[in-house]
């Protein structure tokens, strides 16, 4: 097999990281100004586009030869680039590209080149050259028009021929930094199903979900409106020049309600707001209360991604979450958005289109909420189609049943599914018959279910809400035990998973638990180091450079080196019984998921969020498309033996949650 290691650098006007590539690319004024290469490791060599030089050809011939295999890092840029640049259908030639940075990712480290570079050891002289992001800026995005540099708004070779020269050198290390991480990595190769994953990941991208423009721009001009409005009035009512300022408005506060305010925060200003009598403190909190509320930042970033044709593509990436493998999201960050609870969103929808505001005010009171409520759908379906929308119930529920064994809930998930009663029922000795939706039992059941399951206790409850649902604190211990002594199989995963990680770090030994497989792997000549963890499907998870010490409890715990998912940093992080079993659960999750996306993938995937999958088809097939669509997803799956899958969906001419 030969290869072909590429990196190129380009010009467009439009800002990648708000708009994407796919509107990037499809700017009138892209172009490719630098082409690096190396044909089978060999020296790279670099063609200076820019400049009027032309990729050789037996170079175009290694690039539309099926059998040359091309690898980039972040190699959708790469392939999506060069397939308008050569005139090449993006979907005929993406299975002959490998991306460097999805193995890193597999395999524990974190995205960028450079930091990719630095923590899996590379030498200083191959890591990708510091200078890149200045030189970046110079010759690929617009400049600023200045008297200085004659009022040209785009640096070309010719300007900066020093800074070009550089330019160039850093396009080649570029290469040189990606075939030596991939020389590393594949002592630990990615899986063959995670590559043709990544192919239909691709083809999902490139095909996007439409955009109603017209809502959106409403949504933005509406939003300009009553922010105006409410900002205007917390003006008048307090006399401050900014009641933004959190400094300016705890003060007026303090003076106007006699009472110290620690902070400003989404939950004190809830509580102070239920606590005062109506007048202006209580009325500029109302008012704080509602700008927060306000989600134009999604909107804008809809109307800033959007394609000639209004279609966003390039929602998900692959891999997005370092330990799992989950997706994660980008641009619109489909993964995060707010729920809608109207009744009459098709109505909403309307009045935001027209803009029609003060029927908003009548109908609905709070725009800046309803707003919120209506970003999902904005997401619609492209002419004379209409979206399927169909997810898994209960999906971790049921795999950390079936992973531990834990029968009960198995049984439950088999026959009735009503998992918050049945553990209400467990928990309290209680006939399931006797509690219903409304009740207290069922209540204490469902925040139990949603914050016990990966060894939380007392903290994790209040995390989840349950102070804020009526429960007190001191009944909150007696909840934690009597979950735990009625999923007595789950307490003993995490236990087992535990002693088997420190069993394997200790004593070198690979460990089996309820079907994963636990050990130690190593490659010394590339000094990779991992502990790795086996899921049913075959694929791992990897746990880098891991160590045995003490954590904050001084009991011995394994550590690694991975990226702390709130700082974004590389840096030493550890592990417990609960968070390996929440490791392994939710990467099961997502292999179940992913089996279904590829059952799924000859029909028009438009994007999928979490455990949830959305199509376009045709109006007079979708009821016939649901149908398919909820039974493929709970078909069993080969290395799950015994999961109870089902799934539920439903047909609607706008993205919501049902």
């Amino acid at each position: 097999m030969k290869h072909l290691s590429i990196d190129i650098e380009t010009y467009s006007s439009v800002d990648i990281k708000k708009s994407g590539l796919y509107k990037y690319v499809e700017s009138p004024d892209f172009e490719i100004l630098l082409f690096a290469y190396s044909r089978d490791g060999s020296e790279p060599q670099i063609i200076d586009l820019a400049q009027g030089e032309e990729i050789p050809f037996f170079v175009v011939d290694a690039l539309t030869d099926k059998s040359v295999i091309k690898h980039a890092y972040n190699a959708a840029f790469e392939w999506y680039c060069l397939s308008k640049f050569l005139g090449i259908d993006p979907v005929g030639w993406l299975n002959q590209w490998r991306c460097t940075m999805v193995h890193g990712l597999y395999n524990g480290y974190p995205g960028g080149l450079a930091a990719i570079g630095e923590a899996i050891g590379l030498p200083q002289d191959k890591r990708k050259m510091g200078v890149g992001s200045s030189l970046i800026r110079t010759f690929c995005v617009p400049c600023k028009p200045t008297k200085k540099n004659g009022h040209r708004t785009r640096t070309l070779p010719h300007h900066e021929p020093e800074k070009w020269e550089l330019f160039k050198q850093y396009c080649c290390g570029d290469v040189v930094a990606e075939m030596e991480i991939l020389q590393r990595l594949n002592s630990f190769p990615l899986p063959y199903q995670e590559q043709e994953l990544w192919v239909l990941d691709q083809m999902i991208n490139a095909r996007g979900i439409n955009v109603d423009l017209d809502m959106v721009e409403g949504a933005l001009a509406v939003d300009e409106q009553v922010t105006g409005e409410l900002r205007q009035e917390a003006v008048a009512l307090t006399g401050l020049e900014n009641p933004k300022s959190v400094q300016q408005m705890s003060k007026w506060l303090e003076e106007q309600t006699g009472e110290k305010v620690e902070n400003l925060q989404k939950g004190t200003v809830s509580k102070m707001i239920d606590q005062l009598d109506e007048g202006k403190a209580k009325r500029v909190l109302e008012i704080r209360q509602e700008l927060s509320k306000t989600s134009t930042k999604k909107y804008e970033a809809m109307r800033q991604a959007a394609c000639k044709d209004h279609r966003v593509r390039g929602l998900l990436q692959f891999y997005g979450a370092n330990r799992t493998g989950r997706w994660a999201g980008r641009l619109v960050q489909v993964q995060n958005l707010p729920r809608n609870y109207l009744n009459t969103l098709k109505y909403a929808r309307q009045l935001v289109t027209n803009r029609n505001v003060e029927m908003l005010r009548l109908m609905y009171g709070n725009i800046p909420d309803t707003l919120s409520q209506l970003i999902r759908t904005a997401f619609v379906p492209s002419e004379g189609n209409t979206l399927i929308v169909s997810d898994f119930s209960a999906i971790e529920a049921r795999v950390i049943a079936w992973l531990a064994g834990e029968q009960w809930r198995l049984d439950v998930f088999q026959t009735h599914g009503k998992i918050y009663e049945a553990s209400a029922s467990q928990m309290f000795g209680v006939p399931i018959e006797q509690i219903d939706k409304g009740s207290d039992l069922r209540q204490k059941g469902k925040v139990a279910e949603l914050a016990l399951g990966y060894q939380g206790s007392k903290g994790a409850l209040i995390s989840m809400g349950a102070l804020d649902q009526g429960l007190t604190e001191e009944e909150l211990p007696e909840i934690v035990t009597r979950w735990r002594n009625a999923n007595r199989r789950i307490v003993d995963l995490w236990y087992s998973l535990e002693g088997a990680a420190m069993h394997v770090m200790e004593a070198g030994e690979p460990v089996g638990v309820r079907g994963v497989l636990m050990q130690r792997e190593s490659h010394y000549e590339t000094q990779q180091d991992y502990f790795t963890i086996t899921l049913p499907s075959g694929r791992k998870l990897y746990y880098a450079k891991p160590f045995l010490r003490e954590n904050d409890f001084g009991k011995p715990a394994l550590h690694y080196w991975g990226v702390d998912q709130t700082k974004k940093k590389w840096t030493v992080l550890n592990t417990y019984g609960g968070k390996l079993t929440e490791n392994i659960v939710q990467a099961i999750a997502r292999d179940c998921l992913a089996v279904n996306l590829a059952r799924l993938a000859n029909q028009q995937i438009v994007m999928h969020v979490h455990d949830e999958i959305v199509l376009e088809a045709p109006k007079d097939q979708a009821e016939e498309m649901l149908g398919y669509v909820t039974e493929v997803m709970g078909q069993p799956i080969s290395w799950a033996s015994g999961l109870p899958l089902t799934a539920d969906g439903f047909v609607t001419d706008y993205y919501m949650k049902d």
